[in-house]
């Protein structure tokens, strides 16, 4: 695959911390310095959410205000209402990601809403995005399988769609939320998309927990996506699905990729240096292989 270039958003200081013990504000800051130094386009620093529901989060406000020491790179923030959405573009976030859940279950234990109500606020939360400047993308949590309701109907993700498609959005993710995805339910997703809602800048985002998860990040890729998100050191889990493990790791995909030809624009070496960071932010090991192993030409 010569000549293709996908976008990589690190996620490590939102989804990597958002299930840590709280962490200062100074080791966040180092983190995300730490995140710049590999090339990384865009990074994810933090979610606009109850603090207490997610205390690690808590200082999203105080993140936002030190983001200018790195300009150049696309920040964004993770909302899951209007109310986040507000606070967000008042912290200076032009980048907003409104996440969905397609599944009533996770969408209940998340924000408190079935996924019918999530997706009538896309219009709202695109409306206070766009009203400051900003660009909304819709992430579908649970894209494939559910913890409490099971496999997701496509028909599901298919609607969500639809919908932030005819309310102006800019992108569209699928999140695998709990690592369930295989590469074959990765194409169909993707091929059921592009019949359905047509041209869409689509993102995907890829959970490891049961080792798949660079197998489907390679299945998107090659069925077209060009917008991919994972963790500095495999951190991460979401803390509203029982179960759910670590992101897919950046040096480890930006590893594969390269070593493919397609290019990220991420330095290798900087970005297995940063998972090291990582893993002393917060205190226990990350579950990296290529952070113990390194590069093959090492």
């Amino acid at each position: 695959m010569d000549g293709t270039r996908v976008s990589i958003r690190e996620v490590g200081p939102r989804d990597g911390l958002q299930i840590e013990d709280p962490v200062s504000l100074e080791q966040k800051l180092r983190l995300i310095d730490a995140l710049v130094q590999t090339g990384v386009p865009r990074i994810e620093v933090t979610s606009f959410v109850s603090p207490r529901a997610v205390p690690s989060l808590a200082d999203a406000e105080l993140v936002a205000a030190e983001l200018h020491r790195w300009p150049g790179v696309e920040f964004s923030a993770l909302v899951a209402g209007v109310r986040g959405a507000e606070r967000a573009v008042a912290a200076g976030l032009k980048t907003v990601e409104y996440v969905v859940s397609a599944s009533d279950g996770h969408s209940q234990a998340n924000v408190r809403s079935t996924t019918a109500q999530a997706t009538d606020r896309i219009g709202e939360v695109t409306n206070i995005v766009h009203g400051a400047g900003g660009r909304v993308e819709v992430i579908v949590a649970t894209s494939w399988d559910c913890p409490f309701d099971g496999p997701t109907d496509p028909e599901r993700v298919l609607a969500i769609a639809e919908r932030a498609k005819d309310f102006g959005v800019d992108q569209f993710a699928i999140a695998d939320t709990i690592g369930t995805a295989t590469p074959g339910r990765v194409a169909r997703l993707i091929g059921a998309l592009s019949e359905r809602v047509g041209e869409f800048e689509l993102g995907a985002h890829f959970h490891n927990t049961r080792g798949s998860g660079l197998a489907c990040a390679l299945a998107a890729v090659q069925h077209g996506v060009r917008n991919l998100d994972a963790s500095t050191g495999g951190l991460g889990g979401c803390p509203f699905a029982p179960g759910a493990s670590g992101n897919i790791a950046t040096e480890e995909l930006v590893y594969m990729l390269t070593d493919m030809g397609i290019e990220t624009g991420v330095d290798l070496e900087a970005s297995i240096r940063a998972a090291g960071v990582a893993e002393d932010v917060v205190g226990h090991r990350v579950p990296s292989n290529l952070l113990r192993a390194g590069d093959r030409i090492r």
